[in-house]
């Protein structure tokens, strides 16, 4: 026991240590100065002006079809709520150090998602709720039946949007991240069983997914099937550039269906997602850039990812 103890306190001090060093003052060379100071920068300065590249679309490198639809994003009142949260939380150097400890402890025999499911940390940022309204062309009072939302995590994202459903539903893997579904009261479908309800949706969300499931091609067509015919639409984030992976109990692994996305940029690559999806029985309706926001750590205030987010239509 006095070994165990011994080595928590070795574990926390050297993080500790690691957190001060990487203070600045321990840094001597110019070059790492430069690179900590732009860390600091782009990590704990929200209103910077380098964040608006966050939202940024040559929308003349889109192809006629998407430019008059693209949607102009910008750091708003919600984004910057969720900002400011996340550089809270990373201050509390307690709090840092025992999620450190635990996430080593557990990453010998649990993925990354169940641990931060387990502690109730990492929770994810996609859009506000003036973003999602604006995306989907809807008022604050506009209301729906269904709501699908497949992979929600800990809900955070669909709580963004389930005031404008009388009904939501959701689907997610990891068992952790299942409990913080059930305490908000979200009705939790298994994974092959959304499919097979016997009714369908109003709106599908499928939120940074897509590059993260075995059958990307596969799942495109199953919320086609699903998705009320009229006035249906799938709200879809993507990851770009695209590099599609799975995490299988903290391994990853490639998808066993291959979506072909083509393109260097992110203007080429969205024009390559938008055939991918008219192969699958969509028209894209809006699109946007978007910063897939998470939140920080003992190292970090919080973590950004480029998303493009697209609404789509069944044709």
């Amino acid at each position: 026991m006095k070994v165990f103890v011994c080595w928590v306190l070795a574990y926390v001090l050297s993080l500790a240590a690691v957190r001060k060093m990487w203070s600045g003052r321990y840094l001597r060379s110019p070059l790492s100065r430069y690179v900590y100071s732009n860390m600091l920068s782009l990590s704990q300065t929200p209103y910077w002006e380098g964040n608006q590249q966050w939202y940024f679309c040559n929308t003349e490198n889109l192809s006629e079809a998407l430019r008059p639809i693209f949607v102009q994003s910008y750091l708003d009142e919600g984004t910057q709520t969720f900002l400011n949260r996340s550089i809270e939380k990373s201050g509390w150097l307690s709090i840092q150090l025992y999620h450190s400890f635990m996430s080593s402890v557990f990453s010998v025999f649990m993925s990354r998602t169940s641990i931060n499911g387990l502690l109730g940390r990492g929770s994810m940022f996609v859009f506000s709720p003036e973003q999602f309204q604006r995306l989907l062309k809807i008022g604050p009072e506009w209301k729906a039946h269904r709501l699908l939302d497949l992979g929600a995590g800990d809900g955070e994202v669909t709580k963004v949007m389930s005031p404008h459903f009388e009904e939501i539903y959701v689907t997610e893997m990891s068992q952790t991240m299942i409990w913080q579904l059930q305490k908000k009261k979200y009705r939790v479908l298994n994974i092959d069983e959304w499919q097979r309800t016997g009714f369908q949706y109003d709106v599908i969300s499928c939120l940074n997914l897509l590059d993260r499931c075995h059958q990307p091609v596969t799942l495109l067509k199953e919320m086609r099937s699903m998705l009320e015919p009229t006035r249906g639409r799938v709200i879809l984030a993507l990851v770009l550039p695209f590099h599609p992976y799975v995490e299988n109990g903290g391994k990853w692994e490639k998808p066993a269906e291959v979506m072909e996305v083509t393109g260097k940029v992110w203007e080429e690559q969205v024009n390559s997602l938008a055939d991918v999806f008219q192969e699958a029985g969509f028209a894209v309706e809006a699109l946007t850039r978007l910063p897939y926001l998470c939140e920080g750590d003992m190292y970090n205030d919080y973590y950004v990812l480029d998303d493009a987010v697209f609404v789509l239509r069944p044709v």
